[in-house]
């Protein structure tokens, strides 16, 4: 239903409906359409718009559509690797404001003092190996797990925070930036979408927009995008790095 160039031509406020509905099918289903525009802010002759512009004559058969799209999915079917990757580099990588964005991060980071990677579940495990990959390049930084880990004020204030979610709506991660934005942490996010509570926190958001996959409780979103930003992001990192070295030289 909700096919790549459909969901790439999505202006911001069609983006905000998609991630909504897509994020609460079950629920969603069964709601009439001034509850859905309650529920996202959204006026009932745009979301009239948006079923149109899907295909539908009105929210009733948007709904019916989508209901059946959801018992279909309910037959698991997990996508090839390829098609991913396909995905991520013809709907985000042919725009150049991604390429625009790490360049900011990147000076943002080079310029911070220390760098704090946040993440949990799979977005944990691949903030780990951000930090130690950014480690290796010569910019030193610290996975942390734990909110309450203790860290010396002089580190946040002059800190760089680096948070990935694929939601951007995960609690631990949310409390955690809160806490480190009030201590004076500058904060970039890797998300797959920038319409999402810690993007809109962020200083700094990367977006990475890719469809996004349950196996049923678990989301086995791929993380390819995420790999490829943090490793760009810190081979221009190491760039910053050695023209400083060079004009001192």
């Amino acid at each position: 239903m909700f096919t790549n160039d459909i969901i790439a031509s999505f202006n911001e406020l069609e983006m905000s409906l998609y991630q909504y509905i897509t994020q609460n099918k079950e629920k969603f289903i069964y709601m009439r359409i001034r509850e859905l525009a309650d529920e996202t802010h959204v006026s009932t002759a745009s979301i009239l718009r948006f079923c149109r512009k899907l295909g539908c004559d009105g929210f009733s058969e948007f709904k019916v559509k989508l209901k059946m799209d959801v018992e279909e999915n309910h037959k698991t079917n997990i996508k090839n690797a390829e098609h991913s990757v396909v995905e991520f580099f013809e709907r985000t990588l042919s725009n150049g404001d991604i390429e625009e964005n790490i360049k900011k991060a990147a000076k943002l980071v080079a310029d911070a003092e220390n760098v704090i990677f946040i993440g949990i579940g799979s977005s944990g495990i691949l903030a780990e190996y951000g930090a130690r990959y950014f480690s290796s390049l010569g910019k030193f930084s610290l996975y942390i797990k734990d909110p309450h880990f203790p860290i010396h004020s002089k580190l946040r204030s002059h800190s760089v925070t680096l948070a990935l979610s694929v939601t951007g709506e995960t609690p631990f991660t949310i409390t955690h930036l809160h806490q480190l934005k009030q201590e004076g942490s500058k904060v970039i996010s890797i998300t797959n979408s920038k319409l999402s509570t810690i993007a809109n926190m962020s200083d700094i958001n990367i977006p990475y927009y890719v469809t996004e996959e349950f196996f049923e409780q678990a989301n086995i979103t791929t993380q390819i995008p995420v790999v490829y930003i943090l490793e760009s992001m810190a081979r221009e990192i190491y760039k910053l790095n050695q023209e400083i070295v060079g004009r001192f030289s």
